[in-house]
């Protein structure tokens, strides 16, 4: 065995039983769940599980993984070669499933990480939100407490406890719909929101994203505009179709659950349906899509792609990052959210893919080192800049 591999071991061991005795730190149960975290998930041992389950679940296989390896380290008298041959198969078997390779770049990379990473960490983003009013008046949603904030004709404006703005139709609807007014939901790189429009369809806006609707929807449309990303849960109203317009394309649908990104810094306009049916247009073009199909509309036109990975799509309005892909498409993800800027130091590939999941609350320091894991590239931090390099 080398060096190298018995200085696992006895880490290995030694943050296991701290685990196992409520003795390890915060920063070495942080070690733990970062490896956890990205085994589990390219392993799909919590898939389907509830949060519960997926707890209880970890908390076993780390367990199991202490007992394992404590008996593979112990050394026992008078062991016959082969119970010694069967021991060492045993250990060598744990090691590579849990990712020896990958503790060793975390091994050669620790330092680099304390000094470039965790010293210089950014906090991730947060629910905020400018409110803009028919009238012009702009009005910070995060500064607010519960409650009331606005009143339109026909319409009150609430803030909820768990930050929600709920839009509620008054009594003197009837003369106050006759004339269109409109309201903006401006949300800024750092920041997310959700809304529930006045036909009690609910959004969820992501990162530098906004959303433009009425006060009143009337007439034989429900019309919204966006920019950016947004999730929607649109409440059924067969009589009065529900549409979204993103960029040069006009989502149709009756009553459905959706993700529209569309970013002006990426090629494409992705519209993934979740359930229900929802009609993509561009132009003259058109195309229906079913659950699990994506429409991507660029210059060329739609195309439409079949099972999509709808999890990874609408992780960010789940609270987590979930990746399969390629560099500048995943730190094009951190850097809206985490409000930096992010700048190479190579030209990354673009077939290189890379895979993780982790929730959004984490620093971005965690988020770094689950990338790290995966390949061969090294992240600096300094101020609100990231600096990739080889």
């Amino acid at each position: 065995m080398s060096n190298n591999q018995k200085e696992f071991e006895k880490h290995l061991l030694e943050i296991m039983t701290k685990f196992k005795n409520g003795e390890a730190t915060d920063a070495e149960i942080e070690e733990i769940n970062l490896w956890y975290e990205h085994q589990a998930s390219n392993e799909g041992y919590t898939d389907g599980m509830s949060s519960a389950k997926r707890v209880e679940t970890k908390q076993k296989i780390l367990f199991r993984i202490y007992d394992r390896v404590h008996q593979a380290a112990t050394p026992v008298a008078k062991i016959s070669l082969y119970k010694k041959i069967k021991i060492f198969t045993a250990a060598a078997s744990i090691f590579l499933a849990i990712g020896v390779a990958l503790y060793f770049q975390f091994a050669e990379q620790k330092k680099y990480l304390k000094d470039s990473t965790a010293a210089n960490d950014v906090a991730p983003g947060n629910n905020k939100a400018v409110l803009i009013l028919a009238n012009g008046k702009k009005i910070s949603l995060e500064d607010l407490s519960e409650g009331q904030i606005a009143s339109q004709p026909g319409i009150r404006i609430s803030k909820t406890a768990n930050g929600q703005l709920v839009y509620e139709t008054t009594e003197s609807t009837a003369s106050a719909a006759l004339k269109p007014e409109f309201n903006t939901i401006e949300v800024p790189v750092g920041g997310q929101w959700q809304v529930i429009l006045p036909d009690h369809s609910k959004v969820w806006l992501n990162a530098l994203s906004s959303i433009t609707y009425p006060l009143h929807f009337t007439g034989n449309e429900r019309n919204v505009k966006i920019s950016g990303e947004a999730y929607f849960e649109v409440a059924h109203n067969a009589r009065m179709p529900f549409k979204v317009q993103a960029g040069h394309q006009t989502v149709e649908v009756l009553g459905t659950h959706f993700n529209i990104m569309a970013y002006t810094d990426e090629k494409l306009i992705k519209t993934t349906l979740i359930e229900g049916s929802v009609k993509v247009s561009q132009g003259k073009a058109t195309k229906l899509l079913v659950p699990g199909e994506q429409a991507q509309v660029g210059k060329e036109g739609i195309t439409v792609t079949n099972g999509v990975d709808v999890e990874d799509v609408v992780a960010w309005k789940n609270g987590y990052f979930k990746f399969d892909e390629n560099l500048e498409a995943i730190m094009a993800k951190v850097a809206k959210w985490y409000n930096v800027d992010v700048v190479y130091q190579f030209k990354p590939d673009p077939n290189s893919m890379y895979e993780g999941k982790i929730s959004r609350s984490k620093n971005i320091s965690s988020l770094l080192k689950i990338i790290e894991f995966n390949g061969d590239v090294h992240f600096k931090i300094e101020g609100r800049r990231v600096i990739v390099t080889k």
